[in-house]
């Protein structure tokens, strides 16, 4: 299936990416005082934290998919195509941005602000020890912000007017994982500039251009579809 990029859109990517590189960049900046700031109020020890364990117990992956299930189904039965789209395409970008960025924090080894071990990059192995799957050393970027940042970006790309709200409680979600000292700040906003792109991208060249749900909505004239590209 073929793709075309817009020179407009091309533009967009290429202000993105600076954008991006720039914030991630300067990210690694926080990363000290805010582990600092953070130990200080909490006397040395990351206390328990109510509402922050909350929101990210129910602002992952399981939840959100669930939520966009229930969402579909509503948007299904009332009928409106539009909602159905950017559910749809909501889902598919907090996936497509959990697992990106789940495949590349299992690489980087880096420790979790509240790790035991001495703080750093430790990539695959700590000596002997391969590090792939220890919670305690993939921490960058974060998950939980990959997840819900890519779901709220599809709205606010869609539909800013109540993308504006998702984008807050994704943010809410991001800012409690730095404040149980599961990530530092970088990884929470690496996190957050992969998503948005994958977001972006996801409602561009499926969303809004109902790719996302003809397989769905026209079964048959999309696996003629299929079947003549191939041949």
């Amino acid at each position: 299936m073929n793709f075309p990029i817009p020179k407009s859109s091309q533009l967009k990517i290429l202000f993105f990416l600076l954008i991006a590189i720039t914030a991630i960049a300067g990210s690694f900046l926080l990363d000290d005082p805010a582990s600092k700031l953070l130990k200080a109020l909490n006397h040395e020890h990351w206390k328990h934290k109510p509402v922050a364990e909350l929101l990210s117990r129910y602002g992952d992956w399981p939840e959100l998919m669930m939520l966009g299930g229930i969402g579909f189904l509503v948007a299904w039965r009332l009928r409106n195509v539009r909602w159905q789209r950017m559910i749809l395409a909501a889902m598919i970008a907090s996936t497509l941005a959990g697992m990106t960025v789940n495949l590349s924090r299992l690489t980087t080894g880096r420790t979790r602000p509240r790790a035991v071990a001495e703080q750093g990059w430790y990539g695959l192995k700590n000596g002997e020890k391969w590090l792939i799957g220890q919670a305690d050393f993939n921490s960058f970027p974060s998950g939980h912000t990959a997840t819900a940042i890519g779901f709220a970006g599809v709205f606010l790309f869609a539909a800013p007017e109540w993308g504006l709200l998702a984008i807050i409680v994704a943010a809410a979600i991001a800012i409690s994982r730095i404040l149980l000292g599961a990530h530092h700040p970088s990884d929470v906003i690496t996190a957050s500039t992969v998503a948005l792109g994958i977001a972006w991208l996801v409602w561009e060249f499926l969303g809004r251009r109902g790719r996302v749900d003809g397989a769905i909505r026209y079964p048959k004239i999309s696996i003629k579809r299929e079947r003549s590209s191939v041949s």
